[in-house]
């Protein structure tokens, strides 16, 4: 046992390398000033420990230790085509780099499509799970429930759970929205707005912590608090839309934070038919910045930084498969930027 560990230790320090053959028996037995059936004992131990393996007729050589298994990480997203592609972008790098096998499915935002694609990831052998659950139209509850009941780990890609128990072991990657709804105030107020609304939607994810950042930042920044220009819907057309401009107008806004690109982008001809000259008499925020650049007046929008979230989520997930096994939860909030573009300029002054 003695000898068997001084070789463990000579190994240990690289000695002998990986895959290199040990002197023979023989002559580790004359080196150590022991019996050859010492030595075979002592490299019986080894073996048995998987330090060194025996081929016959060649010798014993410092075991190789088997290539690891390529990890495949089941993704569902809820859209392939907003948003999420960004999102995907950026797990996808940190799968290249590490060798993972990606195995990618949409929910298009329906329960039952998400429930079918985790059984069909699990069926698959996905070693790990990267997924943004429907939380905001299903039993959150329930789905978390789920997901922590699963026999793979799971990462939340954008969606924090709420209301979970301080020691939650679900792990979750996700842009800070209460952080960009206070942001996009902030932007406007520096540029010497003070009258914003608020115009946003009722059946989206993050459609509650962007108005708790906007209220904040109205009340931190010690602006009108204005409850009438705060409007919410779970869908705008343009009767709804027209209807809110003019109470914009009538409310004598300077800023409006539009939760997000397109209902930013179809609120512009309203302003506009209401009076409004923009962005002279009112700039305009939008949220997501998908599609801000591209409308007929480039909006400032606060934008995610969806890459690095996917790129983060994604390796939590692959360090949680390790071979370490760290699988300590991770709860992280990355911050949104604010790109200002011709929809906010500044107030003019008096």
């Amino acid at each position: 046992m003695s000898l068997a560990q001084h070789l463990r230790d000579r190994i240990a320090v690289g000695e002998w390398s990986r895959g290199e053959r040990l002197p023979p028996e023989a002559a580790l037995a004359a080196t150590h000033a022991v019996g050859v059936n010492t030595v075979r004992r002592a490299m019986s131990l080894l073996v048995a420990d998987g330090v060194v393996v025996r081929r016959q007729g060649s010798g014993t050589y410092v075991s190789t230790p088997p290539a690891a298994r390529t990890p495949l990480i089941g993704v569902i997203v809820p859209s392939l085509s907003y948003y999420f592609p960004t999102v995907l972008k950026g797990i996808e790098e940190v799968a290249q780099t590490s060798g993972a096998i990606l195995r990618i499915t949409s929910s298009d935002y329906d329960d039952a499509l998400e429930i079918r694609g985790i059984r069909e990831h699990l069926a698959a052998g996905c070693d790990g799970l990267l997924i943004t659950p429907t939380l905001h139209l299903t039993d959150p509850s329930a789905r978390l429930d789920l997901l922590r009941s699963l026999p793979i780990p799971a990462v939340l890609v954008e969606r924090m759970p709420q209301d979970s128990p301080p020691d939650d072991g679900l792990s979750a990657v996700c842009t800070d929205v209460v952080a960009g709804g206070y942001a996009a105030v902030r932007h406007l107020a520096r540029r010497g707005r003070r009258r914003i609304g608020f115009l946003g939607r009722r059946d989206t994810a993050t459609a509650d912590a962007a108005l708790r950042g906007y209220r904040r930042a109205i009340d931190d920044l010690a602006l009108a608090d204005l409850p009438h220009a705060v409007a919410r819907r779970d869908a705008w057309d343009d009767a709804a839309l027209a209807d809110y401009a003019r109470r914009a107008h009538a409310a004598g806004l300077d800023g409006i934070v539009c939760l997000g690109d397109r209902e930013a982008t179809a609120l512009l001809p309203h302003l506009r038919g209401v009076g409004f000259s923009l962005p002279s008499d009112l700039a305009l925020v939008a949220f997501d910045d998908e599609e801000a650049a591209d409308a007929p007046l480039p909006l400032t929008a606060v934008s995610p930084p969806k890459r690095e979230v996917g790129r983060l989520a994604a390796a939590t997930l692959l360090r949680q498969l390790g071979r370490t096994g760290d699988r300590a939860p991770v709860r992280m909030l990355l911050q949104p930027s604010v790109r200002a573009r011709a929809s906010s300029a500044p107030a003019p002054t008096s």
